[in-house]
């Protein structure tokens, strides 16, 4: 017989969504960002990159934040500041180029 209690709520349901929605949208933002500073092909991350989107996935993870705000919005600061540095520079070279190719659903991603 199966314990109610380890079955998972819609609250963890919606939890884990949001937290593999926003893995997908650092993972296209990279991905535009290694594409054009570094020239890698699509769909590929040059070393770098790879190792960045290993750092950034693991730091959202274990965001103690629910929900989890917007970094810019954040009180509580998970990345280095080098790496926060690198964020922004990601961040605002891809959301432009995004929002040019029409991918605005990203790019709202990007600002709320």
């Amino acid at each position: 017989m199966p314990c109610f209690a380890m079955l998972p709520t819609m609250e963890t349901a919606n939890k884990a969504r949001k937290e593999h929605n926003d893995i997908k949208v650092l993972k296209a933002f990279i991905g535009t960002y290694c594409r054009g500073k570094h020239g890698s092909a699509k769909g590929e991350l040059c070393p770098e990159c790879t190792g960045f989107l290993a750092y950034a996935e693991l730091r959202r993870r274990k965001c103690p934040l629910d929900p989890k705000p917007a970094c810019k919005h954040c009180p509580i600061h998970c990345y280095s500041k080098e790496r926060r540095a690198l964020i922004r520079e990601v961040m605002s070279y891809s959301g432009r180029r995004l929002m040019l190719r029409g991918r605005l659903d990203l790019v709202w991603h990007y600002f709320f």
